[in-house]
């Protein structure tokens, strides 16, 4: 089995690549955390040009009709950047979500939008309690009306619509919902990576469609988070290589007592852990996103072990750059905080670390009961 991108593959890596140290310097990415907007709309704007937020999406509506691989490769290279852009909410899940349950109305209006970039969307899931279970849900949709209470979804305050899960009487739903009406109001909520706008959304009898034709089941929602979830592992593993690079050569230029840091062996320990970490984590993202682009049954456990192994790589190898540049690496001018920021906000996304350890569990028990 061939573990590995193709030549066209890591073409548009280093496409990527090169893009991104020219145009998401870290100067860009602190100007946004210096700032209120919480993304960098010029820069989202460039994007969309290169056809990134078109990568997935079906070239009868606008799209590339790339595969999983390719988002893959590109989200990889806007972790390791630590992009200010609400790529993930508008391509991950709300692109995804739409193309995948749309109706043929709903793409045709919708999908084109969001590869151009012209539209932005959020994906809002949680509500007070910080869950995501089906079964807890308390927004509700009635008569195309909406009310609830959805808690730090990211990208809201700067996205034009909405994809809200939401309960008609006992069924569950996704609903498409524009954000610039009255009956929605956008709180913003102060997070630890200002650099990804995170809001809360109060719903008041606000117009919302349902998305598709039919409710939604219990297995397409959780489809729908294994996809982002796979995803999601490109991107810690792209903060996780990043952070490393950083405290290797931090190590190589930093000199203490007439030798540099890197050759005492606490600063190798740290170094070679965090690329243990980083080398099971690209192992498992390698699964996760060849159980998502091939459709395979095993999505679920790839998913969840993908999911896993990148939460713990990235924190890890975020906090291990802190503690390789010292004291100086918790100062605001020093760039290590940029990879801890966005660790630790990824990590809570799409559900904690012990949420998906709880789903790689669930995979492994039902994986056992097929087997006996």
């Amino acid at each position: 089995m061939n573990f590995e991108f193709s030549e066209e593959q890591q073409m548009l890596r280093e496409q990527a690549r090169g893009f991104l140290s020219e145009h998401c310097t870290t100067a860009v990415v602190r100007t946004v955390l210096d700032g209120e907007l919480g993304w960098d709309q010029s820069l989202w704007q460039k994007v969309a040009e290169m056809g990134w937020t078109a990568t997935t999406i079906p070239e009868a509506y606008g799209g590339l009709g790339l595969s999983y691989y390719e988002l893959a490769v590109i989200a990889e290279e806007l972790g390791r950047a630590v992009a200010p852009l609400p790529f993930s909410s508008s391509v991950y899940l709300a692109s995804e979500a739409i193309n995948r349950f749309g109706t043929e109305a709903q793409k045709s209006d919708w999908l084109p939008k969001l590869a151009s970039g012209e539209c932005v969307a959020a994906f809002a899931m949680a509500e007070r309690s910080g869950r995501l279970s089906l079964a807890q849900l308390e927004t509700q949709r009635t008569d195309e009306r909406i009310s609830g209470y959805k808690t730090t979804v990211p990208d809201a305050a700067v996205a034009d619509m909405a994809v809200v899960l939401a309960r008609t009487g006992s069924d569950v739903e996704l609903c498409l919902l524009p954000l610039k009406q009255d009956g929605v109001t956008v709180q913003p909520v102060l997070t630890l990576d200002s650099s990804r706008g995170h809001s809360n959304l109060i719903l008041k009898e606000a117009q919302a469609e349902r998305l598709g034709d039919r409710t939604l089941e219990p297995k397409e929602w959780d489809r729908l988070l294994d996809g982002a979830a796979a995803l999601f592992a490109w991107e810690q593993l792209g903060i996780a290589e990043s952070a490393l690079m950083q405290a290797r050569d931090y190590a190589l230029q930093r000199y203490a007592f007439g030798r540099a840091i890197g050759s005492y062996q606490a600063i190798k320990h740290k170094l070679a852990a965090m690329y243990v970490k980083n080398t099971l984590a690209r192992s498992n993202a390698y699964y996760g996103i060849w159980a998502l682009a091939e459709g395979s049954d095993e999505l679920p456990l790839a998913a969840a072990t993908a999911r896993v192994a990148a939460i713990q790589a990235s924190t890890f190898a975020a906090e291990e750059n802190i503690q390789t540049h010292g004291g100086m690496g918790f100062t605001w001018e020093f760039d290590c905080h940029f990879y801890y920021r966005r660790a630790k906000l990824l990590s809570l996304v799409v559900g904690s670390e012990s949420v998906w350890q709880d789903r790689l569990v669930d995979a492994l028990s039902r994986r056992s009961a097929v087997a006996a």
